[in-house]
């Protein structure tokens, strides 16, 4: 195995790893509960990020630092079949698009954004701070665990993911 792929592997490792921590800057959720509020908060900064990321580095984020990849790339030793290709490949932008509109709609009706708060709804500023968090964090490992295990390689990339539109 080349050196880069070990230190690309090592680097979404850290990042699965650390998900339990950074779970929430992730959250489709959290984006539209702030805007109900007028509040951005982190995850609209995170997705903001990542856009301005994507469009100088493609889908590096993607293969480099998300930790759904991390999870992901350990299923390869499961199931190393690669995902059928464009087949599915709409349903993300079936999840994207009706969320983006929702978002934006919301912000709309209360007036815009007033306030910014990167740890809104975040006790301590982490995802998994109470035993509560642990059934929507094992929810969300799942999300991507099922897909990768019948489908193959990468396969919530392909079909489910809310951030590989951006």
């Amino acid at each position: 195995m080349a050196k880069r792929q070990k230190v690309r592997r090592t680097i979404i490792l850290i990042s699965f790893l650390l998900f339990p921590i950074i779970m929430d800057y992730f959250s489709p959720y959290l984006i539209i509960d702030g805007a109900v509020h007028g509040v951005i908060v982190g995850n609209f900064i995170t997705f903001t990020l990542l856009f301005l990321v994507s469009l100088f580095l493609g889908r590096a984020f993607c293969g480099w630092a998300c930790p759904g990849a991390g999870l992901q790339e350990a299923c390869f030793y499961v199931n190393d079949k690669r995902a059928k290709g464009g087949k599915l490949n709409w349903i993300k932008y079936f999840i994207w698009i009706p969320w983006i509109t929702i978002i934006v709609i919301i912000a709309i009706s209360v007036g815009g954004f007033h306030s910014v708060n990167p740890f809104y709804m975040m006790e301590k500023g982490i995802s998994v701070s109470e035993s509560a968090n642990y059934m929507m964090y094992y929810s969300v490992i799942l999300l991507f665990l099922v897909p990768s295990l019948t489908a193959g390689k990468r396969s919530f990339c392909h079909y489910i993911c809310w951030m590989a539109p951006l």
